[in-house]
């Protein structure tokens, strides 16, 4: 049976960097002075020093509006069907970005499969056919979107194009994570929905799939269900956006459920014998508790923290810009476990070498 390779991994983010912006937004949202002094020094904590939006952050941080276009105006935030029409116009120039980023352009006359996930949008004709028609790719293409998985659903995307290419070893699979979270801003004094807002950035990654051996062959897939916790993080689509639910009792819960799983997840090798570590920057809290749960070294996190610091969490795409980066940084031969989190409270895992 033939082995799964990811590649390569092309990135893309919106020009717009509104991590100061939307901290200020945010911040003006708490009338409480005890959760708004709490909110700060989260805000302080957070380890992320930029994030990048379709939206332009406005000139004037303190007034009506939030961007510059003023799409997010005070006491009239728009409806999910405005925020839907927003998504459909910019969602194809971010993920042509990341195609154009991927440097694979020779391959995409090859290309037999497409896979796109998104949590953050959804139109159809959607952007499985807009990408199909604006690359040249084959007019048989086939086509599978991947929705409203949340963080980890590159996981799932990469999980489809492995059984694609073991099945069919010609097959060359091209995998778009596009997700636009800053499409679902919410006017809110509930401090756990506010602090999502220091998170949530927008971004792009294109990632190609086949049985060529170069990149990162794609061993061991688990999935791993933390008992009891299917209310620590909620997804839902509201009226005015899509509504996040992101529980405090979060990191403590992974790391209990991470400890539990860890022989499972690796496949009978302990943590010590894998050299690379790709973790979802899900929040510096998260990335926390993964290291403290699986005993990691301090450095083990760090592509993961740059990746946090510089973009934010971008939902399904973050984990293929640490892949990404990983990748140009590291040599032949090494052992890695990648993993993600989201709704469930589910981790996506995987086993990988460089090669």
């Amino acid at each position: 049976m033939a082995v799964a390779y990811l590649n390569g991994i092309g990135t893309s983010v919106p020009r717009n960097d509104v991590h100061d912006a939307f901290v200020c937004f945010a911040d003006s949202l708490l009338d409480d002075p005890r959760r708004a002094r709490l909110f700060r020094r989260m805000a302080e904590r957070s380890g992320i020093s930029h994030r990048y939006s379709v939206l332009a952050p406005a000139k004037d941080p303190g007034g009506a509006a939030v961007d510059d276009g003023g799409f997010y105006t005070r006491g009239a935030f728009p409806s999910s069907a405005t925020r839907m029409a927003l998504y459909e116009r910019t969602a194809l120039p971010l993920a042509l970005g990341a195609v154009a980023s991927l440097k694979r352009t020779n391959d995409l006359g090859a290309i037999t499969h497409l896979i796109v996930t998104s949590c953050t949008g959804f139109y159809a004709p959607g952007l499985d056919m807009q990408l199909a028609a604006a690359l040249g790719l084959r007019p048989n293409v086939e086509r599978t979107m991947v929705g409203f998985m949340g963080c980890y659903a590159a996981f799932n995307a990469l999980k489809l194009a492995r059984h694609i290419v073991r099945s069919e070893s010609e097959s060359r699979v091209l995998l778009i994570n596009l997700e636009l979270c800053t499409l679902h801003l919410q006017e809110t004094q509930d401090l756990e929905r506010v602090l999502s807002f220091l998170v949530f950035a927008d971004g792009c990654a294109a990632s190609l799939v086949s049985a060529e051996p170069e990149g990162l062959a794609l061993d061991h897939f688990h999935a791993a269900l933390v008992p009891e916790s299917e209310g620590l993080i909620t997804w839902r689509i509201g009226d005015l956006g899509f509504d996040m639910h992101l529980s405090g009792q979060v990191p403590s819960a992974l790391a209990e459920g991470l400890t539990a799983a860890a022989p499972m997840i690796l496949n009978g090798v302990g943590p010590e014998e894998m050299g690379l570590w790709a973790v979802h920057p899900g929040g510096r809290s998260v990335l926390d508790a993964v290291g403290g749960a699986l005993a990691l070294p301090a450095a083990a996190l760090d592509i993961s923290r740059g990746v946090l610091r510089d973009f934010g969490n971008m939902s399904s795409a973050t984990i293929l810009f640490v892949l990404e980066r990983m990748m140009r940084s590291v040599a032949p031969g090494q052992r890695g476990c990648a993993m993600a989190f989201g709704p469930g409270l589910m981790a996506e895992t995987m086993l990988f070498r460089t090669v």
